[in-house]
């Protein structure tokens, strides 16, 4: 049993039959009362995040979550279609809204983990960093950097980033798919 001191950034639990991870923690103490703590935490089964203030005296159970390798397939039509990696017949889909937009950055054919929380995934775990190529992307406009200076490029995998001026088709890029963000060019196009 966890305690509320143990609700730190990161933690599973269940509340409500359901499994919450911590997301920020903080320690309120309200006028001559006892401390409270103040939670953000995300449902990993619908993906909505709450705040809730826990007191000294609540418990909670830890939650149990499975990792466990896929291997993704490809998407179609909203569904993105997964299998095990050491045996191919073993297919099963997942519904894209389930996922987030992260799985938008994973190559077909690609390792990720999925979460198992009661013997059912909740959740696809992928790399935070991937390398990209860019498929197609408007050239960039000299004298047009007041702003910072940046295009929308299409990538390999079918989803757009905002990337810098210098940035061309055939770049290879590294994307934070957590934040769906461009991090730096990794090789340049061979032209």
């Amino acid at each position: 049993m966890l305690t509320y001191n143990d609700l730190k950034v990161g933690t599973v639990f269940i509340l409500e039959n359901d499994p919450y991870q911590v997301i920020e923690f903080s320690f309120l103490r309200m006028q001559q009362r006892k401390p409270v703590a103040q939670v953000k935490m995300k449902n990993l089964i619908n993906g909505k995040i709450i705040t809730r203030n826990f007191h000294q005296n609540e418990t909670f159970e830890e939650a149990e979550i499975i990792k466990e390798p896929l291997k993704y397939l490809y998407n179609h039509r909203g569904e993105c279609f997964f299998s095990n990696p050491k045996d191919p017949k073993e297919r099963f889909s997942l519904q894209s809204e389930q996922l987030g937009t992260s799985i938008e950055f994973i190559k077909q054919n690609s390792e990720v983990v999925a979460l198992k929380f009661n013997e059912k995934i909740i959740s696809i775990q992928v790399p935070v960093k991937v390398e990209l190529e860019v498929k197609e992307t408007p050239p960039g406009e000299r004298g047009n950097t007041a702003q910072g200076g940046v295009k929308t490029a299409l990538l390999e995998t079918g989803a757009k980033v905002q990337v810098p001026l210098f940035i061309n088709s055939g770049d290879i890029i590294r994307v934070n798919t957590e934040l769906g963000a461009y991090v730096e060019r990794v090789t340049k196009a061979q032209n």
